[in-house]
């Protein structure tokens, strides 16, 4: 299956907040004269879904969002969580349970439209996974080693095995004094956070109790793992484009979108 490969219609979700420790108000960061939840909404639109939307916690996002075009609704601004925010997105708009949903982070205004229509096609082929979403080889054993980087294991069948901020596999035979100074092969994967579920299963999600790994790791994907929920991972040959999270990340990508 080639990444061109067209999937079922899909409705995108950008969950924006506008608090963030790192880079206050950072869904409004110009970005070559437009908010960056409006590039990610822009970004979107160029995949095959039938509807993106911003679901936001302030009603500034929703004005800067509707200024430029992009559907925005207001959500409550107590959710714990992006898919907290994503279920009453998916209530507000009616999505039926078997709705294919894709979570896009709004701090992402690289993220390829392409990527989007893959982790929506892995979903709607994998009727026995309640997730789906994407990875790519590690190229540096700088990469590998980093606890930042989220690494995750796939079965035979590319279902994922396990998320880890740990070098996953561990390769027992690739360590020396210096520690890993090679990679193994096959090249262990990068985690990208990119995320298509159905509505039904959003609407579980923040019913499930949280999970012992999911708090060591911080990763909340694995809650869906702990209580039995098959995640289903499609491997891109594409490294994505950098994120925004910081003040520098963002003058990175104001460079390149410049």
């Amino acid at each position: 299956m080639t990444e061109s490969t067209q999937p079922q219609g899909f409705t995108v979700v950008i969950p924006a907040r506008l608090a963030s420790s790192r880079l206050p108000n950072k869904p409004l960061a110009d970005i070559a004269g437009l908010p960056m939840v409006v590039r990610v909404a822009q970004r979107a639109l160029q995949s095959h879904a039938t509807q993106v939307v911003v679901a936001a916690d302030d009603a500034s996002i929703v004005q800067a969002c509707e200024a430029h075009g992009v559907l925005a609704l207001l959500t409550r601004k107590d959710h714990l969580s992006g898919s907290d925010r994503l279920a009453q997105a998916c209530q507000i708009l009616g999505l039926p349970d078997d709705a294919v949903v894709v979570n896009v982070q709004g701090d992402e205004p690289l993220m390829r439209p392409e990527l989007i229509n893959e982790v929506a096609r892995v979903l709607t082929e994998r009727p026995d996974a309640s997730m789906s979403t994407a990875a790519h080889a590690i190229a540096s054993v700088q990469e590998f080693t980093n606890p930042n980087v989220v690494k995750v294991v796939m079965d035979a069948r590319q279902m994922a095995l396990y998320f880890s901020r740990a070098p996953i596999p561990w390769w027992r035979d690739g360590q020396t004094d210096l520690g890993f100074t090679t990679l193994p092969n096959p090249a262990p994967l990068r985690h990208i956070g990119i995320y298509a579920y159905r509505a039904g299963f959003l609407a579980l999600f923040p019913q499930l109790p949280p999970a012992p790994i999911e708090g060591m790791e911080s990763l909340e994907q694995l809650r869906a793992m702990w209580h039995g929920h098959r995640i289903a991972v499609h491997v891109t040959s594409q490294a994505p484009g950098p994120g925004v999270d910081t003040p520098e990340d963002l003058e990175r990508v104001r460079q390149m979108l410049g």
